[in-house]
């Protein structure tokens, strides 16, 4: 029997916020009342960029992070879940993936935010596998650019594909979760894919192809 396996996107599928919240949480604590200004006056470029490339958005807007220690954003990172992450777990997000577990499937979180951000939240959903977007640092220092690769749009479904050939896993037998068109190729690979608190243009896709929606921000019934 091929392994079973569901892999699920996190801003706006699971959590209601997304990576800029995240840095924004970690401006504010750093110490450094600049910081938040400069993202602010940086938001209206770093919007024009998601419009045409999630992987160019990603390159410019982690820059941020530049000059924060590895060991402060690790240190802080528990308590960043507990003020931002956890608050915005959609209600029925933990008790889907929880039903992916109780119906054997190996969960694993595809997301562009970074590993130490959101690991207490992986670890809190019991996620089997987590891939993410990882800053380089120097003397541990955060220097603002990405490990390669960049995980976003093409690249999301080219390390799906690749965990499933390791598993050597049937794609018809996995599922998808994701809310946003642009990991739509995501939801393709998938025999199972579902639009979760989908964007309008990825509802439409869905009702189209007929696949599942799902509104997480609603009470979730696991059977």
């Amino acid at each position: 029997m091929s392994p079973k396996l569901a892999f699920f996107d996190l801003d706006g599928t699971l959590v209601s916020s997304n990576v800029v919240h995240q840095y924004n949480w970690f401006a504010r604590n750093s110490g450094d009342s600049m910081r938040r200004l400069r993202l602010l006056c940086a938001l209206p470029r770093l919007g024009w960029l998601e419009m045409r490339s999630r992987r160019r958005f990603n390159e410019a807007f982690f820059q941020h992070y530049r000059g924060l220690r590895r060991d402060w954003l690790i240190e802080s990172a528990p308590r960043m879940f507990e003020e931002l992450l956890r608050p915005a777990l959609y209600l029925g997000a933990p008790k889907l993936v929880e039903q992916n577990h109780r119906e054997g499937y190996y969960t694993v979180l595809l997301t562009g935010s970074l590993d130490f951000a959101i690991e207490p939240l992986a670890a809190f959903l019991k996620f089997d596998r987590v891939v993410s977007n990882r800053l380089v640092f120097a003397d541990g220092v955060a220097t603002g650019d990405l490990e390669p690769p960049v995980l976003a749009e093409a690249e999301k479904a080219k390390t799906m594909r690749a965990i499933l050939a390791e598993f050597n896993a049937n794609p018809k037998h996995c599922r998808a979760y994701t809310d946003s068109t642009s990991d739509l190729p995501m939801l393709e690979i998938a025999g199972n894919p579902t639009a979760v608190n989908p964007s309008r243009g990825l509802l439409r896709i869905a009702r189209e192809r007929n696949w599942n929606v799902l509104d997480l921000d609603k009470p979730y019934e696991i059977s």
